[in-house]
C-alpha cells in the first residue's frame, strides 16, 4: 500500500497514486504540459509545500494545521466551495416550469480523433448538439421559437475509459414573438421534448458535416494511431463507417426535478474522472477502485488497473488550459439570460393566473349547480381546484439575490446552519487564523489536513 502519515491506512488518495507511480509515469509515456500541471497540483494539494495556516481557538487554545489547497480544477479536493456558489445561483435562474435531461453521446470511434484533437472536437460536440436543438425548437411543427440549454461536458465513463457525451438541461418550452412582436412563451408537453430517433439522426450529420470541413481544412491533429486518416482512402473509409453508426441521443425528465437534475450535474462543475473516495487501493504495481457496471443492471464493482494504466485514463480527460466544460446557449446564454428569464417568469405566472381564474370558475359553477355535471365528476373538478396553488410561479421579485462577496464560512453556515469558525472542542471559543509559509526545502506532507 501507499505510505501514509496521518491518515488511516486504508485513505488511499489521487495525490498518494501519483506521488508513488507518477515519475515513473512520466519518464516511460511522458505527458501534455497540462498534464504534467495536474499532476504537479494534485501532488501537492493540501501539503506543507503549499503553506497554510493553523486555527487557534481564542478560549481554549487548541490550535489545528491547515494546509492550502491547490486550487486547480481538476483536483478531487478542490473546488467544493465554488461549486457550492456556482449551483446556488443556478439554483436562483431555474424558470417554474418543466425541464427535460438530454444526452448527446459520440460514437467510441471518435475517441482517437479526441485524444489528439480535445478542443476541436469537444467544440463540435458542443455546437452540434446545440444546433440540433435550436433547430427542433424553432421547427413550426414544434415549438417555433427559441430554446434554451445549459450543457456539461463529460468525457469519462465510470471505468475511466474515454465515453465522451453531453449532459444538457433544457427548460420544456421556447420563446417567440406574437404577430405584434411581442415575447411570448409555448410549452412543451410535460413529459416529451422532441424525438429521441430524430434528433440522433440530425447530431449525426451535423457532428459529421463539422468533423469534414475539419478535415478538408486540415485543422485536425493527425499523428499517432490517427496518422493514417491523412490519406484520403481511409479518411473516406472512416467516414463511411461513421455515418453508418446510430448516434446516441436520449431525452428525460431529471431525477428529483430540474433542481435536482442541476444538483447531480453540479457534482462535475469543477472536477474530473473519479473522487477519492472510489478509489481503494494502491500498491507498487496496481490500483484498485469502484466502478458502477451499467451494462449489468448497474452494478457495483471493482477494477484494478496497472498503475500506468490508470494514470493515463486518468490524464485522458484533462482539459485544455481555459477551455469551458459548462456552457449555455440559446435565451439562457449568459449575454442575454437575466432579461429573459425575468420574461419568461413573467409570461409563466400570467398563463398559470389565467389557467387558475378559468379552473376555479368552472369549480364554482359546478358548485352551485350552474353547470350540469354528474355529481362524482363535479366532485374531482372540486377537489382538484382547490389543491391549486397560484403563488407557485415565483416572480423575479422574489428571486433570493446570494450575496455579492459572501465568505466561506458564511456560505456554508447559511447551506448547512455549521459555523466552522466555532472551535470543536470546546464549543465556546471562534478560531483565529495564523498564516504558515510555504515549506520549501522540506519534502511535504502527503497526507489531508482539511
Amino acid at each position: 500500500m501507499c505510505n501514509q502519515t496521518g491518515k488511516q491506512a486504508s485513505s488511499i488518495e489521487l495525490a498518494d497514486i501519483f506521488l508513488k507511480h507518477a515519475n515513473n509515469y512520466l519518464k516511460t509515456r511522458g505527458a501534455s504540459a497540462q498534464q504534467q500541471k495536474a499532476i504537479h497540483a494534485i501532488s501537492r494539494c493540501r501539503t506543507s509545500a503549499l503553506g497554510g495556516h493553523a486555527l487557534r481557538c481564542n478560549h481554549c487554545g487548541v490550535q489545528e494545521i491547515s494546509y492550502n489547497s491547490c486550487r486547480y480544477r481538476h483536483c478531487p479536493k478542490c473546488q467544493t466551495t465554488k461549486q457550492l456558489r456556482w449551483l446556488e445561483q443556478r439554483k436562483t435562474e431555474l424558470l417554474p416550469t418543466h425541464y427535460f435531461h438530454v444526452v448527446f453521446t459520440l460514437p467510441h470511434e471518435i475517441n482517437a480523433i479526441a485524444s489528439y484533437n480535445q478542443s476541436i472536437i469537444y467544440n463540435m460536440l458542443f455546437k452540434s448538439a446545440w444546433l440540433t436543438i435550436d433547430a427542433f425548437g424553432k421547427d413550426k411543427n414544434q415549438l417555433g421559437g427559441l430554446m434554451g440549454m445549459l450543457s456539461f461536458l463529460h468525457t469519462w465513463g465510470q471505468n475511466l475509459s474515454q465515453h465522451i457525451h453531453l449532459h444538457c438541461m433544457i427548460p420544456g418550452g421556447a420563446l417567440y414573438e406574437d404577430a405584434e412582436g411581442k415575447k411570448q412563451w409555448r410549452s412543451s408537453k410535460k413529459t416529451f421534448l422532441f424525438s429521441s430517433r430524430a434528433m440522433a439522426k440530425y447530431f449525426g450529420k451535423t457532428f459529421m458535416t463539422l468533423l469534414e470541413r475539419a478535415f478538408s481544412n486540415k485543422e485536425l491533429n493527425l499523428k499517432g494511431g490517427i496518422s493514417e486518416l491523412s490519406e484520403s482512402k481511409t479518411l473516406g473509409q472512416f467516414m463511411i463507417k461513421l455515418s453508418k453508426k446510430s448516434w446516441n441521443v436520449y431525452a428525460k425528465e431529471p431525477f428529483n426535478g430540474a433542481e435536482g437534475g442541476i444538483t447531480y450535474l453540479a457534482r462535475y462543475f469543477a472536477k474530473t474522472a473519479i473522487g477519492n473516495e472510489r478509489i481503494l487501493s494502491c500498491d507498487d504495481e496496481q490500483v484498485a477502485f469502484k466502478w458502477r457496471d451499467y451494462s449489468d443492471n448497474s452494478k457495483s464493482k471493482i477494477m484494478t488497473l496497472d498503475a500506468h494504466e490508470f494514470i493515463r485514463r486518468y490524464l485522458s480527460h484533462i482539459l485544455p488550459d481555459g477551455f469551458m466544460r459548462v456552457r449555455s446557449f440559446g435565451f439562457l446564454a449568459n449575454a442575454c439570460k437575466t432579461k429573459n428569464i425575468a420574461t419568461i417568469r413573467t409570461l409563466l405566472h400570467d398563463e398559470q393566473m389565467k389557467e387558475a381564474t378559468a379552473v376555479q370558475s368552472i369549480a364554482s359553477a359546478i358548485d352551485s349547480n350552474d353547470i350540469d355535471i354528474p355529481q362524482p365528476l363535479g366532485n374531482l373538478v372540486v377537489a382538484a381546484c382547490s389543491s391549486i396553488d397560484i403563488g407557485i410561479v415565483p416572480m423575479v421579485s422574489e428571486v433570493i439575490q446570494l450575496k455579492a462577496k459572501e465568505s466561506v464560512a458564511e456560505l456554508i453556515k447559511r447551506i448547512t446552519g455549521i459555523d466552522i469558525e466555532i472551535c470543536k472542542h470546546c464549543k465556546l471559543g471562534r478560531l483565529e487564523k495564523i498564516p504558515l509559509p510555504p515549506c520549501i526545502n522540506q519534502a511535504h506532507a502527503t497526507w489531508d489536513t482539511s
